[in-house]
């Protein structure tokens, strides 16, 4: 008779669709960064309010929920642990990073994505390139800031 293999463990789970959402998070990140910064290369005024079109779409509909789960589900899995607690430098200094860049995301890169967007509408393509290359700053911030949120994840120190 076949032996079942056990079925995963909340903890498992939990840490399942963390790393998934992670990977949407930081990879759309990764992304959008290597694609806005194609567009300011090409400084063409229909590549320009594409691109910015498309900001309004892929922030809330994919990376700010990832964000969330990936939030929400690192703090579910230290409550689920024993071997995990708040006090923990890594847990602590991680949470601090995804929230660092959180930040960041909601306060300057909706602001320059706004602005952006408000400059294809006004024609002004110099205006939309000179947000773009300051929300282009801003993610990659935030995507330094996630490469040592996960540099802390999985070597723990502390």
């Amino acid at each position: 008779m076949p032996r079942s293999m056990p079925l995963a463990s909340l903890y498992e789970w939990l840490m399942f669709v963390h790393v998934l959402a992670a990977m949407v998070w930081l990879g759309g990140l990764v992304a959008l960064l290597a694609f806005g910064r194609r567009t300011l290369s090409e400084a063409d005024p229909g590549a320009v309010a594409r691109f910015v079109g498309s900001l309004r779409v892929v922030g809330p509909a994919f990376l700010a929920p990832a964000a969330g789960l990936v939030l929400a589900l690192g703090i579910w899995m230290v409550l689920d642990s024993d071997a995990w607690d708040f006090g923990q430098t890594w847990v602590w200094l991680g949470a601090a990073l995804l929230a660092a860049a959180v930040l960041v995301g909601a306060i300057f890169l909706s602001r320059a994505g706004l602005a952006a967007e408000r400059a294809v509408r006004a024609a002004d393509n110099a205006e939309a390139m000179r947000q773009l290359q300051r929300w282009s700053l801003g993610i990659g911030v935030i995507v330094a800031l996630l490469v040592v949120a996960t540099w802390d994840m999985v070597f723990k120190p502390g």
